[in-house]
């Protein structure tokens, strides 16, 4: 058995997304530039030593996504324009993050029994009653993140109606009786659960990014408390780390 043979069965998820997944990344990175031929059926079947039908699935995969197109007698070609589906920019700041997700449009989904807010040690404390919202938050219709919020009812109650219809965090920073004191997310790689799958419109166990962030207020107290998963697809983390290394200087003349 080869190395990728090998390396590909350690993994449950089908061969053809395998192969699919490592050509998105090669047109991704630059690997296969845009209006350029990508390698024949023939070598892509000697490279990852797999049949013809496993490398022909994962083409149309590549091909229902918009990233290339076949031509009969021709080959496979990249996309002349490939759209920057990582559009999510996952800041340091919260005015940065908030800048990126005003106008996405949350699609609510009623929950029977919501599930009690995760808080840490270090989160603050429990607001005396919560309000749960989850949503799918669509942008240009495609669903990009599942959210759970839990909002401390009073707070909610400040402007329910724009907290049914709109992102709960920028509303939360614009409420004039409202103190922020301390705003903190934790970001983890993953992978898409069954229910995730399904509303984020991607295969089992495809790369998410999952976040849990925590907003108090002057009190101490918890009044924002979100589980969020991302598709990994739509993320990218960035950091300017100049302007953090004269932070750094600053602090120590």
């Amino acid at each position: 058995m080869g190395r990728l043979k090998k390396t590909y069965k350690r993994s449950n998820i089908p061969l053809y997304l395998q192969i699919a997944s490592t050509l998105r990344r090669r047109i991704e990175t630059g690997h296969w530039k845009p209006g350029c031929q990508i390698s024949t059926i023939e070598e892509l079947e000697r490279e990852f030593e797999v049949a013809r039908v496993t490398v022909r699935q994962a083409l149309d995969m590549l091909q229902t996504e918009g990233l290339v197109r076949r031509q009969q007698g021709k080959g496979t070609f990249v996309t002349k324009q490939i759209k920057d589906k990582r559009w999510l920019r996952l800041e340091i700041g919260l005015s940065s993050l908030l800048e990126t997700i005003v106008d996405n449009v949350p699609n609510f989904i009623d929950v029977a029994n919501p599930p009690p807010p995760r808080l840490g040690a270090d989160d603050g404390e429990p607001a005396d009653e919560y309000i749960y919202l989850k949503s799918v938050q669509t942008r240009n219709k495609e669903p990009y993140g599942l959210v759970s919020v839990h909002l401390a009812k009073r707070v909610f109650e400040m402007a329910p109606d724009a907290f049914r219809s709109r992102t709960a965090l920028p509303i939360l920073s614009e409420l004039k009786d409202v103190t922020i004191s301390r705003a903190h997310q934790t970001l983890v790689i993953s992978s898409a659960d069954m229910e995730a799958a399904h509303l984020l419109k991607v295969h089992l166990n495809a790369p998410t990014a999952e976040v849990h962030c925590v907003v108090a207020d002057d009190d101490n107290v918890a009044i924002y408390v979100a589980e969020i998963i991302y598709r990994g697809d739509c993320i990218k983390f960035d950091i300017e780390l100049l302007q953090y290394l004269s932070n750094e200087n600053g602090k120590r003349s």
